[in-house]
């Protein structure tokens, strides 16, 4: 497998990539890990990172696109590509 393959999480949900990333940062802090292994999970931990940062701003651009009606309540949504 290429190290761009094992660092691609495009796939996974948000749930998905925390969990991982709390266990990657779990190992990490045990210490129990071989220096190189220590590193390749840290660049999976990066990975995972942005793709969380992705998701969730995504999830708010999504918020800030409901619309309210006069009685402040929520009519419905428009999609984020303004179709």
């Amino acid at each position: 497998m290429s190290e761009s393959a094992k660092l691609d999480v495009s796939g996974y949900s948000f749930e998905k990539a925390v969990a991982e990333l709390e266990s990657i940062v779990a190992r990490l802090e045990r210490g129990d890990v071989a220096l190189d292994e220590s590193i390749a999970i840290y660049e999976r931990g990066e990975a995972l990172k942005k793709h969380c940062e992705t998701l969730l701003s995504a999830a708010e651009n999504r918020i800030e696109k409901i619309r309210l009606d006069r009685a402040g309540k929520p009519q419905g949504t428009e999609p984020l590509d303004g179709q």
